[in-house]
């Protein structure tokens, strides 16, 4: 069952809206503070007018001035009220006598109790017109002035449309830009959310680990753009981890496999060959047993056959156990400081026997040489005396030998062994190192060789850092190539 898609509304538009709301709410909280702030200006600045003609008005009375002049110039209307509310002078009344007590006006009483005071808007009940007041406290009075609440006065009042149209404009430039970099955003977060999409989908194949080098194409260079970057970054990286681990489960998977083959094989190999030679020693000591009257002869003969299949299955096992020893444990291999050229003249000097008997000529180059190298004097004699012993059992009689070495290397030395005998086969050359390979199997098991003798020469040659090769030499022969670690 498919999951239903979510819906939702998108960051960057959450964010837009969220902030140019309280952007416009800011501006009309501010718009509307300063609209009263500036027509309370207007409107302290139109009663401290009022004020100074109260001023002027006071000292006329103290001079004892006639006022009337003054109203009529200023066409405001002029009250002068005691301290308990009592009207005792109105331009507009000619009697105020029968004028109610002004005490409850809001501008009368602002100026008993803070000196001046003032009312925007109020009809007036003597007269019935709508004024504006102003009211200002003397020593034994209150001179109270109005001016009519007409279109003059209001618009002097009126705040100047000027300052909305600045306040709208500001916000609406102020909105375009934000919206354009919320669409920036809204881009960039559009193309990682379709990039993770893939990503949760496996649907990236399109896009390679190449291509990171392209993405500031995709994502801009600010910090949105490179924390996408690091996004897709990351995920690639951990994808390429993810492959690594994958292959190199499966590279050790198929080890195991091929160790699992190999020790089959092995163990198919070593029944095999320790069957050969128990057989024949069974069968020499059988006879042996039922035959009585066998004559001496004969006996050491059987006798002789039984020592030497003894000897090869002697061999075979200690064979078996150097490479065991190699491949299972080779931390435990114990190691010294070895002189190669007087190991190479000492396997030499004890093959001289069976090199004599074959008419083989060695020649040493190596004899000269100060080659000095840590390893295992055992593993390495066998390097060079299982090369020695194959040339001297397959290689044929009046042959020589060349021993080699390029020191050229400041990490290992390199070898050569080859010999100018019968040679073997080129599609048998890729197979020599394998355990129990043989060319001429009859041939081989004649000669009393085990067929794990250059396996151990690989193994043993790994283990000392180096590597080997071998190929037929130009002129008839094989020839070996093989390193070893200084």
């Amino acid at each position: 069952m498919s999951k239903p898609q979510r819906t939702y509304t998108k960051f960057h538009l959450q964010l837009f809206w969220s902030v140019a709301s309280m952007f416009l709410l800011i501006c009309l909280f501010f718009a509307g503070f300063q609209y009263v702030r500036e027509k309370q200006y207007r409107i302290d600045l139109l009663r401290m007018k009022l004020n100074i003609h109260a001023d002027a008005i006071h000292e006329d009375l103290k001079r004892g001035t006639p006022i009337e002049s003054r109203m009529k110039t200023n066409n405001f209307r002029l009250s002068i009220i005691d301290f308990s509310g009592k009207i005792l002078y109105d331009s507009e009344v000619d009697d105020v006598k029968n004028v109610e007590n002004h005490s409850s006006r809001k501008e009368v009483a602002q100026a008993l109790e803070k000196g001046t005071g003032y009312e925007v808007r109020r009809r007036s009940a003597t007269t019935g017109e709508v004024y504006f007041y102003a009211a200002k406290q003397y020593e034994s009075y209150i001179i109270r002035i109005g001016v009519p609440y007409n279109s003059d006065l209001v618009s002097n009042l009126e705040i100047t449309s000027v300052y909305f149209f600045v306040t709208m404009v500001i916000l609406l430039v102020f909105i375009l830009i934000y919206y354009k970099q919320m669409h920036h955003l809204g881009k960039n977060m559009n193309r990682l959310n379709d990039f993770v999409t893939k990503a949760e989908h496996e649907e990236t194949d399109d896009v390679t680990s190449e291509d990171l080098d392209h993405f500031p194409w995709h994502f801009s260079n600010d910090e949105v753009g490179d924390i996408s970057r690091h996004v897709v970054q990351i995920y690639y990286r951990l994808q390429k981890t993810k492959q690594a681990l994958v292959a190199e489960q499966q590279r050790v998977l198929r080890q195991q496999e091929e160790q699992d083959r190999i020790k089959r094989q092995l163990t198919h190999n070593v029944a095999h060959e320790l069957k050969t030679p128990v057989s024949s020693i069974q069968g020499y000591l059988e006879t042996i047993i039922n035959n009585k009257n066998i004559s001496p002869d004969m006996l050491e003969k059987f006798i002789e056959r039984c020592y030497q299949q003894s000897a090869r299955l002697a061999a075979l096992l200690r064979d078996i156990s150097t490479l065991t020893r190699i491949e299972e444990a080779p931390e435990l291999v114990s190691k010294e400081q070895i002189d190669l050229s007087k190991l190479i003249v000492d396997i030499l000097d004890d093959a001289a026997v069976a090199l004599k008997e074959k008419n083989i000529q060695v020649h040493n180059e190596t004899q000269t040489m100060s080659l000095s190298c840590e390893g295992s004097y055992s593993l390495l004699y066998s390097v060079f005396r299982n090369l020695v012993d194959n040339t001297v059992t397959y290689a044929g009689e009046n042959v020589n030998i060349y021993i080699g070495c390029n020191t050229k290397d400041e990490n290992l030395y390199c070898f050569s062994y080859s010999d100018n005998g019968v040679g073997i086969p080129v599609e048998h050359i890729e197979r020599i190192f394998e355990r129990f390979y043989r060319i001429d199997k009859g041939r081989s098991r004649k000669a009393g060789g085990t067929g794990l003798g250059l396996s151990i020469v690989k193994n043993a040659i790994l283990l000392h850092g180096g590597t080997v090769t071998a190929a037929q030499r130009p002129g008839g022969g094989l020839e070996f190539f093989f390193s070893i670690r200084r």
